[in-house]
């Protein structure tokens, strides 16, 4: 009798800042998979406000809880990483129909690299429907109270970060 291969799914992303969305989605998913990694990514052409370290660092904090919940940074293409974890599922999370185009089209892209690699596309709970990192950023720069939309821990690190 053979084993049974772990389901292992990874959840990659910018998270920057980790939001409430995030978490609930990771949270979600940790009942679903024997091993949920949270996959940060460090070479993007986005402008982060934290480090690659400190996203992984916050991400560490805020799922510590979570037996079953791994963070790792990562760089180059994310089929490369999902493959080196022995994973073959990819989570992503869809807020609004606009997420869906975009997701659609890098879903086949990784199953042409990685035929055996599969996405699962999660929705957030309806009170993080809104919530994107990015948003939150914004908020924050401007001087709004973004607590709402982050753990007590990411708020801190951002005031922080800011200097507020």
């Amino acid at each position: 009798m053979t084993p049974t291969k772990k389901r292992i799914a990874v959840y990659p992303g910018t998270f920057d800042p980790i939001t409430l969305g995030h978490e609930d989605l990771v949270r979600r998913a940790a009942h679903l998979f024997d091993e949920v990694i949270v996959a940060v990514a460090g070479s993007t052409n986005k402008s982060t406000l934290f480090t690659l370290d400190e996203r992984v660092g916050l991400a560490q904090e805020v799922f510590s809880m979570y037996a079953n919940v791994r963070v790792i940074g990562f760089s180059g293409l994310l089929m490369q990483f999902v493959q080196a974890q022995d994973a073959n599922m990819v989570i992503r999370g869809l807020r609004a129909t606009s997420d869906f185009e975009y997701e659609f089209q890098l879903a086949g892209m990784n199953r042409k690299l990685y035929p055996e690699f599969e996405t699962l596309f999660l929705t957030p709970s309806e009170q993080f429907m809104f919530i994107s990192s990015s948003l939150v950023r914004e908020v924050a720069t401007l001087g709004g109270d973004v607590q709402a939309f982050v753990s007590p821990t990411v708020k801190d690190a951002i005031l922080q970060k800011l200097d507020k």
